[in-house]
């Protein structure tokens, strides 16, 4: 999904910086406003980041310009926010440049807009749509998971279909998602059953904290509690 150093004209590079830092900005902001009522919940932040950074630079040949991989950008969603997640992605994007040529500084600001923008965002809002239904948190977590990673994508290949609209913008992001496609969607499928896995964990281990955040209600965190196994 990381569009390459270079691969953008100049102007969209602008354009995708312009959208991509007032989130950001926004990002830290709620993350300071979570660690000082939570500081406790510092250590889960730096899980969903170091998630997210193992998680996305486990690349593969895609499409020319770009790559395809699992995202890691729903658990961090669900748990701090999108907002929160946006801040995390420019971190780990930009870590992914210097250290792992994975992406670039020029094309910075549109890899934060598609992971860590919208797919967080699709993730999130999958999140509070599965608990209004009354779905179990292990169906919330799956969904909120492959919506993130799957809508990462299609931002990419709007972004990709804008700045190449050969011979429209419609139809060279059908060809840009056709590619993606390929290895998308069971790519996501299998970060969605990790997530569940890594969600299921931090619910036995630390329910209390996934309350104070309001990611699940005292009553879950309650019977959540009752499961976790003595230390003798």
């Amino acid at each position: 999904m990381h569009i390459m150093e270079g691969y953008l004209p100049w102007y969209w590079c602008v354009f995708w910086y312009a959208v991509a830092l007032p989130v950001v900005a926004y990002g830290v902001i709620q993350i300071k406003k979570v660690t000082d009522e939570h500081p406790e919940s510092k250590p889960l932040l730096a899980v969903s980041g170091a998630f997210m950074f193992i998680l996305s630079s486990l690349k593969m040949p895609s499409v020319t310009g770009s790559c395809s991989h699992p995202c890691g950008n729903g658990l961090g969603a669900v748990l701090f926010g999108p907002a929160a997640v946006s801040v995390l992605g420019a971190i780990v994007l930009l870590f992914q440049a210097l250290l792992l040529a994975h992406g670039g500084l020029t094309t910075l600001g549109a890899n934060i807009v598609s992971m860590g923008i919208v797919g967080p965002l699709a993730a999130w809002l999958v999140w509070k749509g599965t608990n209004k239904l009354g779905l179990s948190a292990s169906i919330g977590i799956f969904l909120a998971a492959l919506a993130g990673d799957w809508l990462t994508y299609v931002a990419t290949a709007v972004q990709l279909s804008m700045a190449f609209p050969i011979p429209t913008v419609g139809s060279a992001f059908v060809k840009f998602i056709a590619i993606y496609a390929y290895t998308q969607v069971p790519l996501a499928i299998a970060e969605g059953l990790l997530t569940v896995v890594i969600f299921d964990y931090i619910m036995k281990l630390r329910p209390d904290i996934l309350r104070k955040l309001g990611v699940i209600k005292a009553e879950d965190a309650e019977k959540a509690s009752e499961k976790v196994p003595e230390v003798a």
